[in-house]
């Protein structure tokens, strides 16, 4: 019945339109200081060892190379090397648009920052050579969600840090995943494409390619310095993000010359910005887990699927359905923080492996990113298209079909998600 009265007083806060931020701090404090006994000493010690987490330093860090790099001109030279490789086939501009978000995905760790990126310049590219808008912003809004499942991910570092899983394991689990889903969806954009005759480019040479590889190579680069030195032992995902930061600044600043000194404060004060709103919410989120361990609702949930005789295969369907519908009124770095850590335990004790657990979530987190209302991609997508959210929610729908199914492969098959961390021992 209590847990009831924290659930109602929630969704009453939301539905009134306050941040869900806002509504999960009032919501924690409400039931704390009038119906427990919690002292308030112990709830501002909770809030400040619940953030003390050195991993969640990695997100500023990520949200800052993500930026510079956007700001940089690296995604326009990765549209260009996409093209060289795909762009004779079915659809050329945009497969290169779902090759070149997976690229910028490597190394942005946001999926509406790789919608601005890759959308703003391919987008009116594809218009210009006779794409249908409604094709062209159902590749984007899609592809970007690439951003949370290849590492670097902003999602996955949220996750971990709820559930106190591995960052790095997280990150080399998602490349797998990420690369099929990225294959799904191009199959499914040169399957349209062709069945439409949309146009296709001339085929590039061996030297134009080359050419195109060499340009983009800086950009690239990074996802090895990420990924191999976190795979390596050279440094922790955190350093590996403010590695990543650096080199993105010297990137675009010095390198590619994209980006002016002067420029640089406004990146910074955009990182920052959003960086402050993700630490409040994992603020208030950490408050909301601690009530929920309070009142036992991980384990009281636990035994309540374990006495139903709801093994793990129904558990999974059951997630799935949870956090698509949550997607519905929430985006994803909130879905995280309140639901990983109740489901977190029911998963644990019913046998499921915690990494492919953490990837399943964050697929669940892409589908949200592209259904309405609060699909974070579409809102993005339909400033660069200059469509409506109604128009764009029909537009995504055979890719997102494509999703839905990649989310049921990944729910029962765990060795996509396992195979390749178990095979480099971690």
């Amino acid at each position: 019945m209590r847990v009831a009265v924290v659930f109602a007083l929630l969704l009453s806060l939301m539905l009134t339109g306050m941040p869900i931020s806002i509504a999960l701090g009032l919501t924690v404090l409400s039931f704390m200081f009038t119906l427990t006994d919690v002292r308030t000493e112990s709830v501002a010690l909770k809030l400040f060892t619940g953030i003390e987490n050195f991993e969640i330093m990695a997100i500023p860090f990520f949200i800052l190379a993500g930026n510079f790099l956007t700001h940089g001109g690296v995604a326009r030279r990765m549209i260009a090397f996409a093209t060289a490789l795909v762009g004779h086939w079915y659809g050329g501009l945009a497969l290169s648009g779902v090759v070149a978000c997976a690229l910028f995905a490597a190394i942005s760790g946001s999926s509406p920052a790789t919608v601005v990126a890759i959308g703003s310049v391919i987008l009116p590219a594809m218009v210009a050579q006779g794409f249908p808008k409604r094709f062209g912003a159902g590749v984007i809004t899609t592809s970007g969600s690439l951003g949370i499942l290849i590492p670097p991910s902003i999602p996955m570092v949220l996750f971990a840090v709820s559930t106190n899983s591995s960052v790095g394991k997280l990150f080399i689990a998602g490349i797998v995943p990420g690369f099929v889903l990225a294959t799904l969806l191009g199959a499914t954009t040169f399957y349209r494409a062709w069945r439409n005759d949309y146009p296709r480019m001339p085929k590039a040479t061996f030297m134009q390619r080359l050419d195109a590889f060499r340009k983009s190579m800086w950009g690239i680069l990074l996802i090895v310095i990420v990924i191999g030195g976190i795979y390596s032992g050279l440094f922790t995902p955190t350093e590996a993000a403010a590695v990543s930061a650096v080199y993105a600044f010297v990137v675009a600043v010095f390198i590619y010359k994209d980006l002016k000194l002067r420029d640089v404060p406004r990146v910074l004060l955009s990182s920052a910005n959003l960086s402050a709103m993700l630490l409040y919410i994992i603020t208030n989120a950490v408050l909301f887990s601690f009530l929920m361990t309070y009142e036992n609702v991980p384990q009281a949930l636990a035994q309540w699927m374990i006495d139903q005789g709801l093994g793990w295969i129904g558990f999974l369907l059951v997630v799935n359905l949870l956090l698509l519908l949550a997607g519905n009124v929430m985006e994803p770095s909130s879905i995280i923080l309140i639901m990983a850590p109740i489901l977190f335990p029911v998963a644990i004790k019913l046998g499921i492996d915690p990494i492919h657990f953490g990837i399943l979530m964050t697929v669940n987190m892409e589908v949200g990113l592209c259904h309405p209302p609060v699909g974070l991609n579409l809102y993005v997508a339909s400033g660069i298209a200059k469509m409506g959210i109604t128009e764009l929610t029909v537009a995504v729908w055979p890719w997102l079909l494509t999703m839905l199914a990649f989310l049921a492969l990944v729910t029962y098959w765990p060795g996509l998600s396992l195979w390749l961390p178990n095979l480099l021992g971690m």
